[in-house]
């Protein structure tokens, strides 16, 4: 997957992998269409540094929740 191009496909598949990494319990509180490709890069970023962490506190899960609503569309 080349994730260095901005897509609805690039946008869903790093939102999937968030999800499954954080192991978030309700699915439907993070949805791909939720958000759209004006954020990306963003979105990338947090994609990034999920993958690197084996990881996550309570604290962190909270903060990446939160930082994922604020890129939500409007």
């Amino acid at each position: 997957m080349n994730l260095s191009e901005k897509s609805v496909e690039n946008v869903e598949f790093m939102i999937e992998q968030i999800k499954e990494k954080l192991k978030v319990l309700n699915l439907g509180a993070i949805k791909p269409s939720h958000f759209d490709e004006e954020m990306y890069e963003e979105l990338k970023e947090i994609y990034e540094m999920v993958l690197k962490k084996k990881s996550f506190s309570p604290n962190e899960m909270q903060a990446l929740v939160e930082e994922l609503g604020g890129l939500r569309k409007k």
